[in-house]
């Protein structure tokens, strides 16, 4: 159990976005909620972040700078570091609605059996205009794991004890380390969608989110499915799930091979999603999942082109099923 007022840590690494780094910052400092630790970790910036750090008055937040060490390095030490019944982090181009912790801790503390809560959020453009609304999935841990859809996004926080049970992020991940630390959080206990817009995620051309990734990250799907089963703990009612998830991590693959523009290697990963579970590749998944994978950050630049406006009434639409972390360093 948490205390009546446990106290929350949110870890910001930051890498070269000086330029969105003070909203994210400031998006934390105005919470309602007053038991807040913030902790920024400049890792390795090139840029001006390290003056936009020293801008604060001391003692408002901690900030160290470090050699650049990558995300998931960065934000185990961060946690490491920290002091919060409950965690969380923040990349630093996005921001949190200032009643998003307040409604965490709620949801947390009414719920004894949750081991995290995610909520809804927007879209925003550079000049941290409203794009859209996106309605997130409720959590399914069968798609968490068979179709690789990570429904936790911006504006996520999870038990410390959780954490611990769980690990953190996966050093040699640098494409998905969030859906593998999911997927061993949703061990730990239930995961609950808060229904709610609490978070913005932002949309620029220097986001790493619809980047083609390099082949080396292209694998990772079937590498984080192969670890996964190879869990002696895991309960049988996972285990038979192994067909569809090995079926569906080449499917990923092979949307990232041909984001990346590696035909060949794309095809290979179809062929053998398709031996390993015949009938996946006649489900609307499959096609959904390459499709959004040609499509996905032009859709997003056509978005904040059309979108240089304030706009009031957001449109709304549900989260597409393809996840993955904002990577950097």
């Amino acid at each position: 159990m948490i205390s009546s007022q446990p106290l929350v840590s949110i870890v910001i690494p930051a890498y070269n976005y000086q330029r969105f780094l003070r909203e994210a910052i400031d998006s934390v400092l105005n919470q309602t909620y007053s038991a807040v630790e913030l902790i920024v970790l400049n890792d390795g910036s090139t840029d001006d972040t390290e003056s936009v750090l020293r801008s604060y008055p001391a003692g408002q937040f901690y900030w160290e700078t470090q050699s650049n060490r990558g995300q998931s390095a960065t934000l185990n030490r961060g946690w490491a570091m920290s002091r919060g019944e409950i965690l969380s982090y923040l990349s630093a181009d996005d921001i949190l609605k200032p009643e998003s912790v307040s409604r965490a801790v709620q949801q947390l503390l009414h719920q004894p059996a949750t081991a995290a809560v995610y909520s809804d959020f927007v879209l925003i453009s550079e000049a941290s205009r409203v794009l859209r609304r996106i309605k997130a999935p409720n959590f399914s841990y069968y798609d968490l794991l068979v179709k690789m859809i990570c429904q936790p996004g911006p504006g996520a926080f999870f038990r410390r004890t959780a954490f611990e049970q769980a690990g953190g992020w996966d050093v040699s991940l640098r494409q998905i380390p969030d859906l593998d630390f999911w997927l061993r959080i949703g061990l730990a206990g239930e995961i609950q969608r808060i229904p709610e817009v609490l978070a913005g995620f932002r949309v620029h051309d220097d986001s790493q989110t619809y980047a083609p990734p390099p082949p080396e990250r292209c694998d990772e799907p079937i590498r984080v499915v192969d670890r996964y089963f190879e869990r002696p703990d895991l309960p049988q009612e996972f285990r038979r799930l192994q067909p569809a998830a090995d079926s569906n991590a080449r499917l990923t693959s092979a949307a990232m091979h041909w984001r990346g523009g590696r035909y060949r290697c794309s095809l290979s990963r179809v062929v053998e999603a398709g031996r390993l579970a015949p009938g996946n590749l006649l489900r609307p998944h499959a096609g959904h999942l390459m499709l959004h994978s040609l499509f996905s950050r032009a859709r997003h630049r056509i978005l904040a082109w059309r979108h240089r406006k304030p706009q009031v009434n957001a449109t709304e639409e549900t989260a597409s099923p393809e996840g993955s972390a904002t990577t950097h360093g």
